[in-house]
Parts: C-alpha cells; sequence; structure tokens
C-alpha cells in the first residue's frame, strides 16, 4: 500500500510536489491525506481550489460506511488544516464524509482512498481505527511480533559512533536533553560530561532546581548578560532562536575544548524537526528550533541526537526504561530558548523580571486544581501591547500577560485546557496586583493547528 501524506503546498501553483497518474494504476491500496487527497483529486481528473470557509482545528464530521471506516461511521471529532479541497470528485469517486466547510471531507474508489483531514494525530481520536482499516483490512499488512530492542540497539549504535572520544551533552534540565544525557551515559560511561548553559531565560528558580536534581556533576556556564547582549533590539521570532542558536554551539565549543570532547549530545526530538523543515525538501518551516535549524552551518563539533526520530511521549516511555525520577518524566515541557521565545518583541531584563513574576503566580495557583491526564504545559506571555487601565483611582497604560494552558500527547496537535474560571480570576487578580506594569491578562483558547505552543 501507499500513502501520501498532507504538505504545505497547493496543487495548482507551479512547482508545488506532484505524482504520476501511473501510481493509480498500479492495482495496490493508495490512502491520500490532505494534501495527498488533493494530489489524487486533481491527477485523476477531479477539480481542486478553495472555498470562502477553510477550516483549521477541530471539527465534526460525518463518515459514510466503506472499509476504511469500519467501526466508526458516523459523527467523528477530525482535524483539517487547509486551504484547498477537492471541489469535484474524479471520474468514478464516492463521497465517504463530510463536514460543514467541506463537501468531499473523504473519497474512494475501489483501492483508491483518501481523506482531507488528519488521521495521523491524537485529536482525530478514530484516526488510529482509520489507519488500522487501512494497513490491516485493505493493504492485508500482516502484524510481526519480534523481540527487537531499541534500548539496546541505540546504545550499541551511540558506542559504535563515538567510539573510544568525549562528548559534552547540552542539559537544559528538561526531560528531551536529561533523556539524551542516560541514553549516551549508558554507551560512554563517564566520557561524557554535561553542561548546562544558564542564559538568564529560564523561569523563577528553575537553575537552582537543574543544579539540585543534576548534582556536582553538571558543568554550569554563566552566560545571562551574553544572551540579553545578543538579544538586544531584536523582535523577529526567527532571528532570536538562531542568534540563541549560535551562542548556545560557541559556549558548547569552548566548554568541548576545555575536555578536549569531539561531539555534541542534544536531545533534539523529531517535532523538532519537523517544524524546523529540516526533515524534507518540500516541507515549510514553521519555527526554526534553536538546536535544529538555529544551529550554525559550520559547527567544530559533531553531533548526537540519539531522539531525533521520537515523539515526547515516546521520550518518556524511554525516559521511564532507563529509570529517571517521575518528576522529570512529567515536567513541563520548557522552550530551549527559554522564555526570550515567550516575550514578544525584544527581550529586556525588565519583560523577563515581569515575565518571571507572572508565571511564579501562574504556577503556584495551578497546582491547586486537577489537571487533565494530558495536560501537557501551562505557561505565560508577555505581550508589550500597550493598553488602558485603571488602578487606585488613577488610569493606567501598561503591558499585557497571556496564559496559555494545552493539553496533547506528540505535540503535533493540542487542544486548549478547559481550566476553572475561578482559578483565572485568582490567577488575573493576583498579576495584575503583584507585578509591575501589567494591568490586563488573557487566556488563549486557540487549538494547534492553527497555533503553535509557544506564541513565538
Amino acid at each position: 500500500g501507499i500513502i501520501l501524506s498532507g504538505g504545505p503546498s497547493f496543487v495548482n501553483l507551479p512547482n508545488s510536489p506532484m505524482i504520476s497518474q501511473a501510481i493509480f494504476n498500479l492495482g495496490v491500496p493508495v490512502l491520500g491525506i490532505c494534501y495527498g487527497m488533493q494530489l489524487m483529486g486533481k491527477v485523476l481528473g477531479g477539480k481542486v481550489g478553495q472555498r470562502k470557509t477553510k477550516e483549521f482545528g477541530i471539527v465534526t464530521a460525518g463518515l459514510k460506511a466503506s472499509p476504511l471506516f469500519e467501526k466508526i461511521t458516523g459523527k467523528q471529532s477530525v482535524l483539517m488544516s487547509h486551504g484547498d479541497q477537492v471541489l469535484k470528485l474524479p471520474p468514478g469517486f464516492i463521497n465517504l464524509a463530510s463536514s460543514i466547510g467541506v463537501t468531499n471531507a473523504a473519497m474512494s474508489k475501489n483501492k483508491l482512498y483518501a481523506v482531507q483531514f488528519h488521521p495521523e494525530v491524537v485529536h482525530t481520536p478514530s484516526g488510529k481505527q482509520i489507519l488500522k482499516n487501512f494497513l490491516l483490512d485493505i493493504c492485508k499488512v500482516k502484524r510481526l511480533r519480534g523481540n527487537f530492542n531499541y534500548l539496546k540497539s541505540r546504545i550499541q549504535l551511540i558506542k559504535e559512533t563515538i567510539g573510544r572520544e568525549k562528548a559534552i551533552c547540552g542539559l537544559s534540565g528538561g526531560i528531551d536533553s536529561a533523556t539524551a544525557a542516560a541514553l549516551v551515559t549508558k554507551a560512554i560511561d563517564k566520557n561524557l560530561r554535561c553542561v548546562y548553559i544558564d542564559t538568564g531565560l529560564m523561569r523563577q528558580g528553575e537553575t537552582k532546581q537543574i543544579k539540585r536534581t543534576f548534582g556536582r556533576s553538571l558543568v554550569v556556564v554563566k552566560a545571562a548578560d551574553k544572551f540579553t547582549g545578543k538579544l538586544k533590539g531584536v523582535e523577529d521570532p526567527e532571528k532570536k532562536r538562531k542568534i540563541i542558536g549560535k551562542l548556545f554551539i560557541q559556549l558548547f565549543e569552548a566548554e568541548a575544548k576545555k575536555w578536549q570532547a569531539k561531539f555534541l549530545v542534544q536531545g533534539t526530538i523529531y517535532p523538532d524537526v519537523i517544524e524546523s523543515a529540516k526533515h524534507s525538501d518540500s516541507a515549510q518551516t514553521i519555527k526554526t528550533h534553536h538546536n535544529v535549524g538555529g544551529l550554525p552551518k559550520k559547527m567544530k563539533l559533531k553531533l548526537i541526537e540519539p531522539l531525533k526520530d521520537m515523539y515526547k511521549d515516546e521520550v518518556r516511555q524511554l525516559a521511564q526504561k532507563l529509570g529517571l525520577s517521575k518528576a522529570l518524566i512529567n515536567r513541563q515541557p520548557f522552550p530551549g530558548p527559554g522564555l526570550a521565545v515567550r516575550i514578544r518583541g525584544e527581550v529586556t531584563r525588565i519583560r523577563l523580571e515581569r515575565l518571571r513574576q507572572a508565571d511564579e503566580i501562574l504556577q503556584q495557583e495551578v497546582k491547586t486544581i486537577k489537571l487533565p491526564p494530558d495536560h501537557w504545559q501551562t505557561f505565560c506571555v508577555y505581550l508589550p501591547v500597550k493598553t488602558t487601565g485603571v488602578k487606585g483611582d488613577g488610569r493606567s497604560f501598561e503591558d499585557m500577560i497571556a496564559i496559555r494552558s494545552v493539553t496533547a500527547v506528540d505535540t503535533m496537535t493540542a487542544d486548549w485546557t478547559r481550566l476553572p474560571q475561578s482559578l483565572l480570576a485568582k490567577v488575573s487578580a493576583r498579576i495584575v496586583s503583584e507585578v509591575p506594569g501589567i494591568n490586563r491578562v488573557v487566556f488563549d483558547i486557540t487549538t494547534k493547528p492553527p497555533a503553535t505552543m509557544e506564541w513565538e
């Protein structure tokens, strides 16, 4: 069987990825997803284009009886993210689904199937069943059950790559870099040294917590002045990430030189690679992750990224096998560039301090409630947008804080957390009362897509 994936292109534009019609004449099952459906529709004689209504996020679609939708017909929540759609079915195809904004949300003809929505993401709850139906029932794929040991094979690969050389690991205190460090330690033992860069862009008390967690063996490099200096006057998010990525590497290279290390271990995971558009020539950059697209072209160190083909939930499973603590495994993710990408616009010491204070208030109050099992993270964003308010019976003209809270499994999609109104009211009251320069608090209720987890 063949699966044609989604993508950011538009089939009617020049230089968009195309495919030979011969693919559809091979007699094997084909499943088109999003762009894959549009491609199938265009190549086989249908009409693809835009309607006034577009769908970005979770919508309800009615699925009709078919081998692809076995056991899941009727109304289903699905994740849509598209501009184009199949306006007219190719000859011989039948309609399998529709939503409010998409007449042809799925189609089929013989062994050819296509869906406009994304079954591969967790926010299409029936998606796994759809893929299972395609693979096992339509393609007749057989399950193979072996004794493949992922952990053992990955450790052996690291051993063969590094040999007897030394390596340093960029440790941020999060689950990704900690798991990468634990994995590489299994392979090369004392030849790995963990380095934490204190960027001055961390949350309240975070550097102290990281030192306590990882102990004396952790090398701490104080570089707050360097990071805030390099970021002075910079407002563009992509420039921020690239500046931070470059400075990180310069500091790691300096530490590696002291220890004569030739390798740099990073906790890069697959969503970092996808969003930085480093997995495909036709992919589109959503945002440059400092540890992927933010790296300088010329590096003195060789990269070791043992987790770069894994999603966050898989990393957590691996961390559990490696014996990492529950507190570390369940720790809220925090971006590598730190608070620099949670401040819209220029990063200044005043804005950093205000954001730390606001976020600390939020974290204190969130601990008082029970969060859903798939809660991912809750944090504050600093918005240098002046709004009019009233403080002490006088006019105030101050900045804004946004609260972002999301549920997710693999970070490729996310929904906003339904936080209690009483909690939001308390957090808002505390922030505008306790944090100077802030007179308004807003709550972000946007899913991913169309929004990303972070604001920058």
